[in-house]
């Protein structure tokens, strides 16, 4: 796991977080918060002025070099995650695929839906495992003003897969939740496990922690691509395991052949311009080639890998008023005042 570091000098701040009452005799840990480098000063000065903001966590070279908490978070606070939990999907497939339980990306999902994709005939039937994961099913979204409509139906993974469909499969980008959500669908059948279970074995138990329980459909299928939590210790986990080419603690967690493939662009948003790869957003920031996870409201899991950097955000997530100027702000401190020093520090 990551450790604390305050090698870059200054006082280190203490701060106790109670696991237990103090009544059952257990001991109260300490989490230690380096102190805040001169580098990122100005990240701390802006992140302190957004109301909305609950976590900034830096990673450089598999040390913590940057921990706050903001408007009465905590270190142990659990996040909404939104879509950047679409990443972790994304990376159980790949160990699904890697273990057996899934053919491979070019696989139909036909076999996996016989009772909804039962005509020969039906279009459908070539939507494949990789048409999911890069969001080129070709089905209607169920996203933005469909979602609604969406997670009040009796059948979630009916409904998604009954979509029209707008193009043909493995053609045109289009963001979906249902994409995703179908992928859970399709783990539960193939790995006989629910995807938290799948989840819990394959990812979060070798990088050390517990996956809470999150929301599922009316089927019992855990929500694929939306509402999972995490802390932001727990998401810059995922993130340092993606930089560390899916090894952690000297396991292959992830394939390395995955972590490749999942940044290969393979499709462009239809709302934000932006490139998408197995479960990832591209896109260069401050001169800078990265990756990442990206969650309604400003939860974010940013990779730098050239700069050996992992930088991790949470936000309130249920306030609809500013969410596209608190979105733009987070993202321009990550970008021009932590990304951008580090890169001019390194030239």
């Amino acid at each position: 796991m990551l450790r604390s570091s305050a090698f870059l000098g200054g006082v280190l701040v203490l701060w106790t977080i109670c696991f237990g009452s103090a009544a059952s005799g257990q001991s109260v840990p300490a989490v230690v918060l380096p102190a805040v480098p001169e580098i990122l000063s100005d990240a701390l000065k802006a992140a302190t002025e957004l109301p909305r903001l609950h976590s900034l966590v830096v990673s450089r070279r598999g040390e913590v070099v940057f921990e706050r908490y903001f408007n009465g978070r905590r270190a142990t606070s659990q996040a909404n995650i939104k879509s950047a939990s679409k990443s972790v999907i994304s990376a159980l497939v790949g160990i699904a695929i890697d273990r057996g339980h899934i053919s491979g990306v070019k696989q139909p999902i036909a076999a996996y839906f016989p009772d909804v994709l039962a005509k020969a005939d039906d279009p459908r039937r070539l939507i494949t495992i990789e048409d999911l994961l890069t969001m080129r099913s070709g089905l209607e979204s169920t996203s933005n003003r469909n979602y609604g409509a969406w997670v009040q139906s009796p059948n979630w993974v009916r409904y998604a897969l009954t979509r029209h469909l707008l193009a043909d499969p493995g053609t045109r980008m289009q963001y979906s939740t249902g994409n995703t959500h179908l992928l859970s669908a399709i783990l539960t059948k193939a790995t006989k496990k629910t995807t938290r279970q799948f989840a819990q074995e394959t990812l979060a138990r070798p990088l050390a922690f517990t996956l809470v329980e999150w929301l599922r459909d009316p089927q019992g299928i855990y929500f694929g691509g939306n509402e999972m939590s995490m802390t932001p210790r727990q998401m810059l986990a995922v993130g340092q395991l993606y930089l560390n080419r899916g090894r952690a603690n000297s396991v292959q967690v992830v394939p390395e052949q995955w972590i490749d493939a999942s940044f290969v662009p393979r499709g462009r948003s239809d709302f934000s311009e932006q490139l998408y790869g197995y479960g990832w957003w591209i896109r260069e920031m401050a001169g800078q080639q990265t990756y990442y996870a990206w969650g309604y409201g400003g939860q974010f899991i940013v990779l730098v890998p050239r700069l050996e950097l992992v930088v991790v955000s949470t936000s309130n997530p249920n306030v609809s008023d500013d969410r596209r100027s608190h979105r733009r702000t987070v993202d321009d401190i990550i970008e021009n005042l932590i990304i951008a020093p580090f890169a001019k520090a390194s030239d």
